[in-house]
């Protein structure tokens, strides 16, 4: 299980021995943005650091050293990659899609970065939110508001283009896994009522879930999605 808050700090403070800091440098402030990352992550995330500091030729790592290099960890090496202006454009209103969404949902995770430096191995952009505290549950408004953000960069290209890219594959990954997860194993639709029809691991069949339960299932995330997408729109 990834550390909390006070434990991130604490993992910090221990790979930061070593490392000379600058006085901006607030490691618990580096804490407070860094949820669900595990030690291993955290060790990285100062020794990118360090590194990014040397080739800056400063004499301490700095607070910028250490969100620059949180932005790599996070988001991914940066691309060499010289996208067409109209491509550039289009990633710039499907990352603002997701960010004005993320910053006007109830209840949704403040956005921290917003990016259309080509990252990874396929995003052209991204738009990274984490919450201020660590949560360890979630209401159904809060899952909604993440369906509509994760849905917002495909809207944006719709309203905005009239047109629907493969930019927005990773996004409906996310919408429909987070749909079914609420509808098959969180109780939050109606139909299918307060029963879990997703185990955690193999097929529901084998748990005794009905095809046509099943059926039902594939209904109510459409349903979910469909809503999400429409109060995106």
């Amino acid at each position: 299980m990834p550390p909390d808050q006070a434990g991130r700090t604490q993992i910090l403070q221990v790979h930061a021995r070593n490392v000379k800091l600058d006085a901006d440098a607030d490691l618990e402030a580096i804490s407070r943005v860094t949820p669900g990352m595990t030690g291993a992550e955290l060790a990285n995330l100062v020794n990118e650091a360090a590194l990014l500091a040397v080739k800056r030729a400063h004499a301490a790592v700095s607070q910028r050293d250490l969100l620059d290099a949180l932005e790599k960890v996070q988001l991914g090496t940066a691309r060499n990659v010289v996208m067409p202006d109209e491509e550039r454009r289009r990633t710039a209103y499907h990352e603002s899609g997701h960010a004005l969404l993320g910053m006007l949902e109830a209840g949704a995770d403040p956005v921290r970065k917003i990016s259309i430096i080509p990252r990874g191995r396929r995003a052209l952009g991204v738009t990274h939110s984490t919450p201020d505290t660590d949560r360890y549950g979630y209401d159904e408004t809060y899952l909604r508001g993440r369906i509509v953000g994760a849905l917002g960069g495909m809207a944006a290209e719709r309203l905005v283009f009239g047109v629907v890219t493969s930019g927005a594959e990773s996004d409906l990954q996310t919408s429909t896994h987070l749909a079914r997860m609420m509808v098959g194993r969180s109780g939050m639709s109606e139909r299918i009522g307060p029963v879990q029809v997703l185990p955690e691991e193999g097929d529901p069949r084998a748990m005794g879930v009905s095809e046509g339960m099943l059926d039902v299932l594939a209904e109510e995330t459409r349903r979910l999605v469909d809503q999400c997408y429409e109060r995106a729109l």
